[in-house]
């Protein structure tokens, strides 16, 4: 997939069962149904207006190769139109994935309808996407691999496929991203050993009903399911330490102080991946730093953008998928395209912390970071492109440097806040802002001795912590009242490990250096 990161090979144990929803659009509202319900289903007990609730399912959900991220090599001239079609797959997606959640009933009677009226128009539609891709990137010179059109073929996952990518492509391994970062421990990815650790999530049960929701009070009805969740207490210590510094490490940290966003900035899109497309990103981005970032944002706009940072010499953009928890409430965006109509429902949760750190290599000095640099860490399709891009690190206060989550959401004890923290990518090509993937201009360092690869320079390493306060879920027969999630695509379930951020760094009065400076020369700066 053209990844230039490094991974720890560290085995899966994930059996988070994944299921999609009953999601219908339909007069600018929502239409919720039972997916494959059926009529003498043994567990039909209901908990008033906020819960999630079990039914049998076969097809949970619609798997499409990602064709942005086999697009290593796309000329300048060529990426607009490039983007725009890619963000035309996407839509595509989602279109086809509300179609499947909306004809439970015609599944049911005809076998063949989910590929005869979904799948193969979807292919179909994909085809000529793919195809206009090629034209783009042709027509100023480039070349495209001749298997790309083989991208345009979908399929279906059952709930039982739907682990998170354990079982699928990639082998199910884990990203472990540079775990060197904040709260002095190493952010473990799981290393696989965490999810049912020691707790399995009604087991049986909730693979019996096949982890399935329907909508009751307003909740989405694609996820998520008891699954997903995990009491943290009894999950085993899975983080491990980071590599050791060298006698050439850079030591010192910045912090930047940039809110939480209390003034509820908020968006769709997605300028990195999707520019110039409104609703790029079909879930909500909370953004701090720069506030002017949107679908439409240049480098031109983001220097005259302001900020929510301290530093006004700071005016990176920092963005990441919302939290809600799905209590029956209704938030703004209800009715909303990337909201309510396309299963991101429930209140949505601010931040209570929210720390922007940037920390040094252990076996080297780094130099600053470019103007304009563009990182995502973490895939936000992981529900369907498996975990190999996976950057996703759940946990509670009080655990952090015991137990970090990719596959799962921890549910905390009394007094205990949920944690979520991001560590980019922090080597990079010394060359390029961006790549036409997004990621291939970046990369983590070796997990064993913090070394870039070949041709890679260390950069100051953004580690983020968010920090909510979110009442425990409670999950019991198979279901959960008040689930919490992040905002996704609506195809990939919600689903933990789809949790991702994005940032681009713009600095002003030599900011980026001083950055640099203070990391090498071991300082503690804000």
């Amino acid at each position: 997939m053209g990844r230039n990161t490094r991974k720890r090979r560290t085995p899966l144990a994930t059996k988070a069962i994944a299921a999609s929803a009953a999601l219908a659009l339909g007069g600018g509202g929502l239409i919720w149904a039972n997916f494959y319900a059926s009529a003498h289903e043994s567990n039909n007990q209901t908990w008033g207006g906020n819960q999630t609730k079990a039914a049998t399912a076969q097809v949970a959900t619609i798997s499409c190769p990602d064709v942005g991220q086999k697009l290593t090599n796309v000329p300048n001239a060529a990426r607009q139109g490039v983007a725009t079609e890619l963000a035309n797959l996407d839509k595509q997606i989602t279109e086809a994935y509300s179609r499947l959640a909306s004809t439970r009933q015609a599944q049911t009677n005809d076998p063949s309808f989910v590929q005869n009226a979904i799948v193969g128009p979807l292919k179909e539609k994909r085809a000529a996407t793919i195809d206009r891709i090629r034209i783009d990137i042709q027509r100023v010179g480039g070349s495209v691999n001749n298997w790309l059109g083989q991208l345009a073929a979908c399929t279906t996952q059952t709930a039982n496929q739907t682990t998170a990518g354990g079982q699928q492509q990639n082998g199910g391994q884990q990203q472990q991203n540079g775990g060197q970062q904040q709260n002095g421990g190493q952010q473990q990815q799981n290393g696989g050993q965490q999810q049912n650790g020691g707790q399995q999530q009604n087991g049986g049960q909730q693979q019996g009903n096949a982890g399935q929701q329907q909508n009751v009070g307003g909740q989405a009805g694609n996820g998520p399911v008891a699954a997903d969740f995990v009491d943290i207490t009894k999950v085993a210590p899975n983080v491990q330490g980071k590599p050791r510094n060298t006698g050439n490490a850079s030591t010192g940290t910045f912090i930047t102080r940039c809110g939480v966003n209390a003034n509820k900035n908020h968006n769709t899109d997605n300028v990195i991946v999707a520019p110039g497309v409104t609703n790029g990103a079909h879930h909500l981005h909370d953004y701090v730093g720069n506030q002017k970032v949107n679908a439409f944002s240049s480098n031109q706009t983001f220097l005259q953008g302001g900020t929510s940072c301290q530093n006004r010499s700071d005016l990176s953009a920092y963005y990441w998928p919302v939290v809600r928890v799905q209590d029956g409430s209704q938030d703004f965006d209800q009715n909303a395209d990337g909201g309510g109509k396309e299963g991101n429902v429930g209140k949505i949760l601010t931040p209570v912390k929210a720390q922007i750190k940037y920390v040094g290599s252990p076996a080297s000095k780094v130099v600053a970071m470019p103007q304009f640099l563009r990182i995502i860490t973490g895939d936000a399709k992981t529900t369907t492109n498996g975990l190999a891009n996976a950057n996703a690190h759940w946990s509670c206060t009080g655990f952090e440097n015991k137990v970090q989550l990719t596959t799962q959401y921890p549910i905390c004890p009394q007094g205990s806040q949920v944690v979520r923290t991001f560590a980019f990518q922090s080597c990079w090509d010394g060359q390029n802002i961006d790549s036409a993937n997004h990621r291939t201009h970046v990369a983590f360092p070796d997990p064993a001795s913090g070394v870039c690869g070949n041709g890679f320079k260390a950069i100051p390493q953004l580690t983020m912590r968010l920090v909510y306060n979110i009442t425990p879920p409670v999950i019991q027969n198979g279901q959960v009242k008040n689930a919490f999630a992040v905002d996704g695509f609506p195809e990939q379930l919600h689903k933990p490990a789809t949790d991702h951020d994005d940032f681009i760094s713009v600095t002003t009065g030599g900011l980026a250096n001083k950055i640099a400076n203070c990391i090498n020369t071991g300082q503690r700066c804000a």
